[in-house]
C-alpha cells in the first residue's frame, strides 16, 4: 500500500526572517522592537557559516570594540584585541538570547511563492509551510563557494575552497598554491609559509589599507573619515578584495613582507594546459594598485588629523614601502605542479549568492538580489546582510544593524496599510 503523505495546513506568521547569522539576528531584534510577530528559521545552527566554513585560526578582522552589534559588548575579549571565529559564535548565540529572537534552527527553506488570490507569501520549509506577509532573506553573501574552472576537478591536486580549508595538517604533504589576495588568501597563505610549506601566492587586484595608522585601527579611520557611510564603491572597484589581517594581533597585509617570508607572489591565476599554471602579466602594477589605496588612506588620515587639530604621533616610517622583490619585477609567468612541488590549490575565490528557493521577482536573470536599501521590486520580500546593501559596512557586524532598523520600519509601515480599515461612518461622509 502506497504511503500517503499528510498535508498539515501552513502555520501563519506576520514575517519570515531566513537565516540565523549576524544579520538574521540584527533583524529580529528590529522586528521585535516594532512589535512584528515573526520567526527566524535556520537550516543549521546560529552562525553556521563561522562554526563550520572558517579556517581553525581565524578571528575578527576588526577590535571588538568596533565588530559587534550595538547592543551588546564581547565577554573576555578586550576592546582593542580581536575576537576569535568560536568567540563570535558565542556572543551571537549570546546575543539572540538577550534579544529573545525567536530562531528555529534545523528548519531548511526550501521555497518561496506568493500565495495565489490572496496577499502575502507560502514558505516551503523542511518541517512544514509558513503563510507570511513579509520574508526577510538574510541568508548573507557567502552561500556557493566560486570556484573558476581553471584546473580539473578530476586532476591528481587537492582543490579546495578557502570555505573548506582547516589548517596545514589537512593538506598532503608538498607545496601550495593559494589562489586569492583578499584577507583570506593573504592570511591562508601566511599560515601555511610559518607552518614550513612553501607557498605560491596568486595576487589580483586588491585594497590593503593599513593596520593601524597614528595610533589608531583602520576601522576608527574608516568610521571618522566617514567611509563606512560610503553608499557606492568606486567605478571598477566593486569586486575588488579588501586585504587586511586581525591575526597575531593584528597586521598591515604587507605584500613585500609575505614575499621576504619566503612567499613566492604570482600574478593573476589564468590558465591550465597540461600540467602547467599561467599568470597574468600585470602583477607589479596590480601591487602599485594596492600601493596607491594604502598611501591614499594615509593622505586622508594626515589631512584629518591637521584639520581637526588633533594630537596623534605621527608615523613617517609607514610610508617607507620598500623595494619591490624579485618575484614582483621578475615575475614567474607558469608553473608546472609537478617540477614545483604543489601538491594542492587553495582557492581564496570569494563566493557568489544562491537565491534558487527564493521563486518570486526579487532577482535578475543572474540570481542576483534586486533591491533599493534592501526593499526588493517584490512588494515585501527585503534583503538584509548584503556587502554594499546601502553602505560599506552592510555587511559587517558593525554596520549591519542599521539595515535591518531600516526595513523593520519599512515593514511596520506595510503593516499600517494593510490592515487599515476606514471607519464606516468615515466612509458615509467621504461619499457624500
Amino acid at each position: 500500500m502506497r504511503e500517503q503523505r499528510i498535508t498539515l495546513p501552513a502555520r501563519r506568521i506576520e514575517a519570515v526572517v531566513v537565516g540565523a547569522g549576524q544579520a538574521g539576528i540584527a533583524m529580529s531584534e528590529s522586528l521585535t522592537g516594532l512589535d512584528v510577530p515573526h520567526v527566524v528559521l535556520e537550516r543549521n545552527r546560529i552562525a553556521e557559516r563561522w562554526r563550520s566554513e572558517r579556517w581553525d585560526s581565524l578571528v575578527s578582522n576588526g577590535p571588538a570594540w568596533h565588530d559587534r552589534l550595538p547592543g551588546r559588548r564581547f565577554e573576555g575579549v578586550p576592546g582593542e584585541e580581536f575576537a576569535s571565529k568560536d568567540q563570535i559564535v558565542e556572543y551571537l548565540e549570546q546575543y539572540a538570547e538577550q534579544v529573545a529572537a525567536p530562531v528555529r534552527c534545523g528548519v531548511d527553506v526550501t521555497a518561496v511563492r506568493r500565495r495565489t488570490g490572496e496577499s502575502g507569501f507560502r514558505v516551503e520549509t523542511s518541517e512544514g509551510d509558513y503563510d507570511a506577509q513579509f520574508v526577510i532573506a538574510a541568508t548573507g553573501p557567502f552561500q556557493a563557494a566560486r570556484i573558476p574552472e581553471i584546473v580539473p576537478a578530476d586532476s591528481s591536486l587537492l582543490q579546495l575552497h578557502s570555505r573548506d580549508y582547516k589548517n596545514p595538517d589537512q593538506l598532503p604533504d608538498g607545496n601550495v598554491l593559494v589562489v586569492g589576495s583578499g584577507s583570506s588568501g593573504a592570511q591562508i597563505a601566511d599560515e601555511l609559509q610559518r607552518a614550513g610549506r612553501q607557498v605560491h601566492l596568486s595576487v589580483s587586484a586588491h585594497t590593503r589599507p593599513p593596520r593601524t595608522y597614528r595610533g589608531r585601527d583602520i576601522v576608527w579611520w574608516l568610521g571618522v573619515l566617514g567611509l563606512w557611510d560610503q553608499q557606492v564603491p568606486r567605478a571598477g572597484a566593486e569586486h575588488v578584495t579588501l586585504a587586511i589581517s586581525g591575526a597575531r594581533g593584528g597586521s598591515t597585509v604587507d605584500f613585500r613582507r609575505l614575499a621576504a617570508s619566503g612567499i613566492t607572489l604570482v600574478g593573476r591565476t589564468e590558465s591550465f594546459v597540461e600540467g602547467t599554471l599561467r599568470f597574468g602579466p600585470r602583477l607589479a602594477e596590480t601591487i602599485a594598485a594596492g600601493d596607491a589605496n594604502y598611501l591614499e588612506v594615509l593622505n586622508a588620515a594626515d589631512a584629518y588629523v591637521a584639520r581637526n587639530g588633533l594630537d596623534l604621533p605621527e608615523e613617517p616610517a609607514a610610508r617607507e614601502l620598500g623595494a619591490l622583490p624579485k618575484c614582483v619585477t621578475d615575475p614567474i609567468r607558469q608553473v608546472n605542479l609537478a617540477e614545483s612541488g604543489i601538491t594542492s590549490i587553495i582557492w581564496a575565490t570569494g563566493f557568489s549568492v544562491d537565491y534558487s528557493w527564493l521563486e518570486v521577482d526579487a532577482v535578475d536573470a543572474n540570481g542576483r538580489p534586486l533591491h533599493q536599501r534592501g526593499i526588493s521590486p517584490e512588494p515585501g520580500v527585503y534583503f538584509v546582510g548584503l556587502p554594499w546593501l546601502t553602505r560599506r559596512s552592510s555587511s559587517f557586524l558593525c554596520g549591519v544593524s542599521g539595515d535591518a532598523k531600516y526595513i523593520a520600519e519599512h515593514i511596520a509601515v506595510q503593516r499600517n496599510y494593510i490592515a487599515y480599515q476606514p471607519h464606516s461612518a468615515d466612509l458615509a461622509a467621504s461619499t457624500r
